[in-house]
């Protein structure tokens, strides 16, 4: 039943979803260099994609996030589903840092890129080096930066490692850097499956820890506390 409900339905709307509301926001970015009303528009997108899929949503821990400020946020990765929870029910207005491999997928890359997202060349360290000092500085003008530290989806579920280029950027820029998990999605969606399941996924914001101080020796220890705190949250640690 799933599999013909994803082959059927979820599916081709899917599709037919991001293809108009890519347009959308190319159209869009014709008058809105900033990326601002893309945000929204995909925020919209995301939504339509998760109704549509049956995705129920739960989310806890705004209260730890201060308006007006600019945060280097970081998760867990699960899924492909992670991508419209985060831009659906993430309350802040972010710009992704990704594998450049995104920016070719037709609609999605072309929306990325007009949006003002940022990719990461891994081949390149040298150019990739300059991709996180880019986000850094963005994040100093003020613009909140999301990055999934593990480098890539998790196939059995279990929290990886983190990279540390989120911690980089947080520490260049001076900026907090905000933990949050991702709980259900792989339920949802497991990585090369076709099919999509009706479920309920959370998303659960912790306590940003400051980088007030630190400096880039201090990226890995930064970015080990983080994904001990996303491991907290994952457990049910609410309010970490």
């Amino acid at each position: 039943m799933s599999l013909l409900r994803s082959l059927l339905w979820t599916d081709p709307v899917f599709y037919l979803l991001t293809a108009v509301m890519g347009s959308i926001s190319l159209g869009a970015s014709l008058v809105d260099g900033s990326g601002r009303l893309q945000h929204r528009i995909a925020r919209r997108w995301a939504r339509m994609v998760l109704k549509v899929m049956g995705v129920r949503i739960a989310v806890s821990g705004i209260e730890h996030l201060a308006p007006g400020t600019a945060y280097v946020f970081c998760s867990n990765h699960l899924s492909l589903i992670d991508t419209p929870l985060v831009f659906g029910y993430l309350p802040w207005e972010f710009r992704i840092l990704a594998r450049r491999g995104l920016w070719r997928i037709p609609f999605l890359g072309w929306h990325l890129r007009r949006a003002g997202h940022m990719p990461v060349d891994r081949d390149d360290a040298r150019a990739g080096l300059r991709n996180l000092a880019e986000a850094a500085a963005r994040v100093s003008r003020g613009m909140s930066v999301l990055v999934f530290p593990e480098g890539g989806r998790s196939a059995d579920g279990n929290l990886r490692e983190f990279k540390p280029g989120a911690a980089y950027v947080a520490i260049k820029a001076g900026a907090p850097m905000a933990p949050f998990c991702i709980v259900g999605t792989r339920h949802v969606h497991t990585i090369g499956s076709v099919v999509v399941r009706p479920g309920r996924v959370e998303l659960r914001i912790g306590r940003p820890i400051p980088t007030t101080g630190m400096t880039q020796r201090d990226t890995r220890a930064l970015a080990a506390q983080a994904r001990e705190r996303v491991r907290e949250l994952l457990s049910g640690g609410g309010t970490v």
